[in-house]
């Protein structure tokens, strides 16, 4: 049970990349799943499909994200027992993870189905597009239990040093909807692709089973399934679920701030999210690689180690992502035409990129501090920072810069909370390793 890639001794650099590269891939695979609905349902169903799609994916994205964060929670107290080499503590830890995930997974799509109107209503979602929003995520919901898993078990593998499976069964899936996808939504309109999706998230859970039972990193016994492995699961991920779910309840209140500017103005924002994939998947990607690193430096008590992580996450990661924001923005006219919209959303989109810009690299530096901080163990000042970046910070902002600037004041509000996050997270690290001199001299000494 040990783990596959020896971050204790190994060299920095190259250690991060082959946690990394793996998780890049995988999170680039994701954008690709879940662009190919909006591209599909954009070329066919044009700016009505679009906008609908749009208002439904946002709370889509919240439950992904809820998804995505406890497992990054999770991730931490894995990571803990391998780097701390507590083999026997194991079985009876990842039994638990599993039960407890299944339980609350069901919980979370009954709780969901029951509230896709009221919620739809309260984003101020226009009627033209409400009905066909509503199914979407009636149909949605059903498959996020078995994603929910997925998801848990992706952390778990991470933990062990090996996020290679998250890339293979994301190739799976991502293959698989964009196959089925055009034949659905010409057969069924926006459901078709509710329905194709269904299908993919059952797929990843059938594929993850597999996964273990052929590659045996790990091992589950049910019959250790016990209260305080579930208490240490939910001290852990409960903080790293609401700062996961922070950057989609954001988006979803800032709908409800742009619906009065028009059609083309929701189509355009939800043309412009699929693009910020591009920027956000290796960002998830990297706080991943970092939190479950971290974890394991943690468990080892090498927080030297820890330390050397996150100037390499800095560097690899702000490199990267200035690189990829660049020519995201300089082609976003033509990146945006490849959802079938006109020129009145193009131009909304072109706006949004121009106005946020650098804000995308200071957002890949503030996630590596934030994967550090879950991994040291505080996933609660990551939490509190998280909170502090898109509701204390965006939200107030987007009201008091709508008001004087319009649409464009929205986008300026994205642009300061990017900048106020990464001051914050700066600070909150300097005090943190002053506290507890977890590294060796300034945090960006030698960078």
């Amino acid at each position: 049970m040990n783990s596959k890639i020896d971050f204790i001794n190994g060299k920095t650099y190259k250690s991060l990349m082959k946690m990394f590269m793996p998780l890049f891939a995988a999170m680039t695979l994701t954008m690709i799943y879940s662009m190919v609905d909006s591209l599909w349902a954009g070329n066919l169903l044009g700016e009505h499909g679009m906008s609908a799609l749009t208002a439904g994916t946002a709370i889509v994205t919240i439950l992904n994200s809820l998804a995505m964060g406890m497992g990054n929670g999770i991730s931490v107290m894995v990571a803990n027992l391998v780097g701390a080499g507590k083999k026997e503590k194991l079985p009876g830890a990842v039994a638990t993870i599993v039960a407890a995930s299944t339980v609350l997974s069901l919980m979370i799509c009954i709780a969901s189905e029951l509230s896709v109107k009221p919620i739809l209503t309260i984003m101020g979602t226009p009627q033209q597009v409400f009905a066909d929003a509503a199914l979407y995520l009636s149909l949605y919901l059903i498959g996020n239990t078995a994603l929910f898993l997925y998801m848990q078990f992706t952390s778990i593998f991470r933990a062990f040093g090996d996020p290679s499976f998250q890339m293979k069964g994301m190739i799976l899936t991502a293959i698989f909807n964009a196959i089925l996808d055009p034949v659905f939504i010409r057969m069924y309109g926006l459901a078709g692709a509710a329905v194709v999706t269904v299908a993919s998230e059952i797929l990843c859970l059938v594929y993850a089973i597999f996964y273990y039972k052929k590659n045996k990193l790990f091992t589950m016994d049910f019959r250790k399934v016990n209260i305080n492995d579930a208490e240490t699961m939910f001290k852990l991920s409960i903080p790293t679920a609401i700062q996961s779910i922070m950057p989609a309840l954001s988006s979803a209140i800032m709908i409800s701030f742009i619906t009065p500017f028009g059609i083309d103005a929701i189509a355009g924002f939800g043309v412009a999210r699929n693009l910020e994939l591009i920027m956000s998947m290796p960002t998830t990607g990297m706080c991943m690689a970092i939190t479950a690193i971290v974890g394991q430096c943690v468990g080892a008590k090498r927080y030297d180690r820890a330390g050397d992580y996150l100037k390499a996450g800095l560097v690899l990661g702000g490199s990267l992502i200035a690189a990829i924001s660049v020519l995201v923005i300089i082609f976003s006219g033509q990146l945006t035409a490849l959802f079938g919209q006109g020129r009145g959303t193009a131009e909304v989109v072109a706006v949004f990129f121009k106005i946020i810009s650098i804000g995308y690299v200071l957002y890949m530096l503030t996630s590596c501090i934030q994967g550090y901080l879950t991994g040291l163990g505080n996933p609660s000042m990551a939490m509190v920072l998280l909170v502090l970046y898109y509701v204390v910070i965006r939200i107030p902002a987007a009201v008091i810069l709508r008001s004087v600037f319009g649409l464009h004041g929205i986008w300026f509000a994205f642009l300061l909370s990017h900048i106020l996050a990464f001051i914050v997270a700066t600070i909150m690290v300097q005090l943190l390793n002053k506290k507890h001199d977890t590294i060796r001299g300034p945090l960006y000494e030698g960078l």
